[in-house]
């Protein structure tokens, strides 16, 4: 049986810069997509959140950059609350899945593991792998992107 289930991410940048964010936020979304066997077309929408410190780019640039065209998305800012965790991106992507909420492998990165250290049981992430694959992504779209298939 299938139904909507929330899976949800968080990650951290250095500093407010536009290529961070896009960077933090593909990373996120794709260990999310590889750990979880997530394909576009399954999934209803995507929400993303920033905190207040976070203006130079919009999250969600990140999910079209990796072929998520007519996946809905959107952009919002994340309550401020004294001591938050700050430079923060979440988001919350909601999947039609055959995958039992246990199942699910939510994906939580740099300082954003602080936000759920009961969800760190991951084995660890080999960035430079999940780069090369992300590069590889972007130039398979790009080939479609320019071909019109």
């Amino acid at each position: 049986m299938t139904v909507c289930r929330g899976v949800r991410g968080a990650t951290t940048v250095e500093a407010d810069d536009r290529d961070l964010i896009l960077c933090a936020t593909r990373q996120m979304l794709a260990l999310m997509i590889r750990r979880n066997g997530i394909e576009a077309t399954d999934v209803a929408s995507v929400m993303f959140t920033v905190t207040k410190d976070l203006t130079a780019e919009f999250p969600a640039l990140a999910a079209r950059q990796l072929g998520w065209l007519e996946v809905p998305l959107l952009c919002a800012y994340e309550l401020s609350v004294p001591h938050s965790l700050p430079l923060c991106i979440r988001m919350m992507l909601h999947w039609n899945t055959g995958k039992k909420q246990s199942e699910i492998q939510h994906i939580y990165l740099h300082e954003a593991k602080k936000l759920r250290p009961d969800l760190n049981v991951l084995p660890p992430v080999d960035f430079e792998e999940l780069e090369q694959w992300i590069n590889d992504h972007l130039s398979a779209e790009s080939g479609r992107n320019q071909t019109g298939t």
